[in-house]
């Protein structure tokens, strides 16, 4: 998904004739697909590389969400056992969300160019405080502190231009000092910049997407240096790819146990309905992942066809597919003590939801897991769903996710300008809590 650079597009898709709701006489997608109608808390999935239809198999649609507010009656839903909270609401855009070392919440309200920090948590689930930490940001969305650890100096900032710094220290309510550029990054196109230190704090990595669906980089100036994931030192020098060939890593995060980097990404559109597969992953260093001549291994898209026939057999297939056009934005690892142990070094990642897809998919929160190993096996969870009503409207579109220090998840919803709260309350019984 890119933001605001895609109407254009639009008039040249092949749009439906028919009202949303006649397409729910269509057939539910063959398996491993599916669409919102048939997501649940708790079911798994798995799309293989082996899985993927020819190009063109369906035509491309534009079928953006036709977005409503929450009925009084409609409410995240999670596994057995979880309790959904609202957190926060009447926000203005919040993406990404990341928890400071002393508990604080920091979340990025993009279009508002601010960034708002949340403290402590009352009984009925809301923050104790509310405060702006820093406006006046170009389109804010990365956020990381630095040094790593229980002592942060700083705080990074993704603008979508630039990284950026602010003075910080532990406690902080609001930032002291004005921003700090460390690295000018290419503007618009896909405009989130994610951030994320290596453990050891001596690598920042930056992610960058591409300024269009499916430009060829060697014939579009716009293209060049974009679609990568950079690393760079702290103060933002000796700047190189870490790994190219990626459409558009919005979320970036790195495994506190292995130091091992990964990314969500929002593959590309417009080859139907089944393609291509967005996908979850660790990031091998030097790696090359196929935008946007191939994807998922040796699958060259046909817009581009018979070009560079060398890189074929080096194209990374990911290690998470998971739904065409879901939309895969922020991602955090749990490194909470609140879920069951079974949860603990899984992922959790925000599906922001499908424009480019008959009938749509995403619009959830989705689980990783790993079963207690380093890799994951290939196959993912729906885990917080309900954002789309029955009649295919959407009333809301999870961001970003992050563990809260009491080990609930908080999860960004943009559609309805929330944050929600996820907790595990086996003894409970009301399933939400209004």
């Amino acid at each position: 998904m890119m933001r605001n650079a895609f109407f254009p597009i639009f008039a040249t898709l092949v749009l439906a004739t028919t009202a949303f709701a006649a397409r729910f006489d269509a057939p539910m997608p063959a398996s491993p697909f599916t669409d919102f109608r048939q997501q649940s808390p708790g079911v798994t999935h798995r799309i293989r590389a082996q899985d993927l239809p020819a190009p063109f198999a369906t035509r491309a649609v534009g079928n953006g969400p036709h977005m409503v507010t929450r009925p009084v009656d409609a409410w995240p839903k999670a596994p057995p056992g979880f309790k959904v909270e609202l957190f926060a609401s009447t926000l203005k855009n919040p993406r990404q969300i990341r928890r400071a070392p002393n508990g604080d919440i920091f979340v990025a309200e993009t279009a508002a160019g601010r960034i708002r920090l949340f403290r402590g948590t009352d009984a009925d689930g809301k923050p104790k405080q509310v405060e702006v930490f820093a406006s006046g940001l170009d389109a804010p969305f990365g956020m990381a502190f630095y040094p790593p650890g229980s002592d942060p100096q700083w705080l990074y900032v993704g603008n979508v231009n630039a990284v950026v710094r602010l003075p910080y220290r532990n406690g902080d309510l609001t930032a002291h000092g004005h921003p700090e550029t460390l690295l000018d990054l290419p503007d618009g196109g896909h405009t989130t910049r994610d951030l994320a230190f290596s453990v050891d704090g001596k690598r920042l990595f930056v992610a960058i997407g591409s300024a269009s669906n499916v430009d060829d980089p060697d014939t579009t100036p716009a293209e060049r240096g974009r679609a990568n994931i950079l690393v760079v030192k702290p103060d933002g020098s000796d700047k190189k790819i870490f790994a190219a060939g990626i459409r558009n890593p919005v979320g970036l995060a790195v495994d506190p146990q292995s130091d091992e980097l990964w990314t969500s990404v929002n593959e590309r559109d417009m080859l139907g309905d089944n393609l291509v597969p967005d996908y979850i992953t660790r990031v091998q260093e030097g790696g090359f992942y196929g935008w946007p001549w191939w994807y998922i291994g040796a699958n060259q898209d046909p817009r581009h066809a018979g070009k560079h026939p060398e890189l074929r057999d080096k194209v990374i297939v990911p290690d998470v597919l998971i739904q065409p056009h879901n939309a895969s934005l922020g991602l955090t690892f749990y490194d909470g003590a609140q879920f069951p142990a079974e949860y603990r070094g899984d992922l959790f990642a925000a599906e922001h939801g499908s424009w480019n897809r008959a009938v749509r998919t995403g619009y959830e929160l989705i689980r990783i897991p790993r079963h207690g190993n380093a890799r994951a096996s290939g196959e993912y969870q729906d885990f917080l769903t309900g954002f789309v009503l029955d009649d295919g409207t959407v009333w809301g579109r999870p961001v970003g996710v992050a563990v809260a220090a009491d080990g609930a998840l908080l999860v960004t919803d943009d559609g309805s300008g929330s944050i929600w709260r996820v907790s595990y309350a086996p003894d409970q019984r009301a399933a939400h809590k209004h």
